[in-house]
């Protein structure tokens, strides 16, 4: 259990680094003379993808209004 706890915290910050990269390249790219919205684009879609990631294991606010439901 230890192990798998080390696992996901370690992806977590490995999600959250390279989230932190893609916003700097994206921010970067917007601001030099020469605008690559090729770059750009790809920075959010990786940084949309991290976001995805570290979310997906929030519960939702209405899971206990669910779970009464049934």
């Amino acid at each position: 259990m230890l192990l798998l706890k080390t696992d996901t915290l370690q992806m977590k910050k490995f999600l959250i680094l390279i989230m932190t990269v893609a916003i700097i390249v994206a921010f970067y790219e917007q601001v030099s003379p020469d605008k690559n919205v090729y770059i750009t684009v790809i920075a959010i879609v990786v940084f949309m993808y991290g976001m995805m990631r570290l979310s997906a294991k929030t519960p939702s606010k209405n899971q206990d209004k669910e779970e009464e439901d049934v």
